[in-house]
């Protein structure tokens, strides 16, 4: 068996990598700017979803040895666009192995979207190959909450952003985080500096939620967003979501006076706006028409998807691009 250190050339999907003399962990922020956002933020985007370990090998097996928690952790194993196979790694054990078809394969091992990760080593069969697989793939920055996240789908691989970069074959950089999605300016600085050649912001839920922003602050903010983002992207597929269904918020105004119903009203007025100012590539995607009221029973607690639901999701934001002719690989 062959072992080899693991390190940042190994990683896709993370901002940043934070380095120690055993192995690599990967973070959704720049490590080394963290104090520059709001704790909240800068703790859970140590947890690595939508991150994976990236490679090409001929091997009949990969193994990873990770970092041990507390906590049971799941990988998926993608090859292509299809999940082959999830495994659970059992609280204090390190090492996840999956085996691999015959052949010189590229595969993607999904880390766990739930808590953080550390990847110390990566192991293979003696005699065998392996290597980063080279960039090229569209890369898509997607921005939003935990339903972005998807900590309760069935596996890393089966939240909604995952699913669809699988299937799209895009290089997903998943920005999604627990009750932090706020429009704040660094966010938007970050992905305005990120390379990325579709980007989705998934917007709403977390200010109704925080009562972060009211109905004279919220419009503003996201065209403020819109337009960091447009200093660096002023031709890239821009696609702004608003709020999917959620029964007890579509009407009830939060202590700021919003409900999503105006929430969604407000974010389609910002991306008219936007498109008469002569942008014409942002578009408004509208919850409602990717997880509506019909939808309920796949709620989980009246917010979040259930994991079926992160499923039906996923299918129908891909159907949201093939209807409307979004579904090409971006110029």
């Amino acid at each position: 068996m062959n072992t080899m250190q693991c390190g940042p050339q190994w990683i896709a999907g993370a901002i940043s990598t934070e380095h120690s003399e055993n192995g690599v962990r990967p973070w959704r922020l720049p490590v080394h700017q963290l104090s520059l956002y709001d704790p909240g933020l800068a703790e859970d985007a140590g947890v690595p979803a939508g991150v994976r370990v990236a490679f090409a090998t001929d091997s009949p097996f990969i193994a990873l040895q990770v970092r041990a928690i507390d906590k049971e952790r799941q990988f998926d194993l993608v090859i292509g666009a299809q999940l082959r196979s999830t495994a659970l790694l059992p609280p204090g054990e390190e090492i996840i192995t999956f085996d691999l078809p015959a052949g010189l394969i590229q595969a993607e091992i999904y880390l766990s979207n739930r808590y953080p990760v550390e990847v110390l080593a990566i192991s293979i069969a003696g005699g065998s190959v392996i290597e980063p697989v080279p960039k090229g793939r569209p890369r898509w920055v997607v921005y939003g909450s935990s339903i972005t996240k998807g900590g309760a789908a069935f596996s890393p691989a089966q939240t909604w952003p995952s699913i669809v970069a699988r299937r799209k074959g895009w290089d997903l950089t998943c920005l999604g985080f627990g009750g932090q999605c706020h429009l704040e300016p660094m966010m938007a600085k970050l992905i305005r500096d990120w390379p990325a050649d579709v980007i989705s912001l998934c917007l709403g839920i977390n200010i109704y939620g925080a009562k972060s922003l009211n109905l004279r602050t919220f419009r503003s903010a996201v065209i403020g967003m819109i337009s960091i983002i447009r200093e660096k992207h002023p031709n890239t597929p821009l696609f702004v979501m608003s709020p999917i269904y959620a029964p007890d918020r579509e009407t009830t105004e939060n202590p700021a006076g919003l409900t999503l119903v105006q929430i969604r009203d407000e974010i389609r007025e910002a991306v008219d706006i936007m498109k008469a100012y002569g942008d014409e590539w942002i578009f408004y995607f509208h919850g409602l028409d990717i997880f509506g009221s019909e939808d309920a029973a796949y709620l989980s607690d009246g917010v979040h998807p259930s994991a079926e639901g992160y499923k039906l999701l996923g299918e129908r934001y891909l159907n949201y691009l093939d209807e409307r002719g979004l579904a090409g690989d971006p110029a």
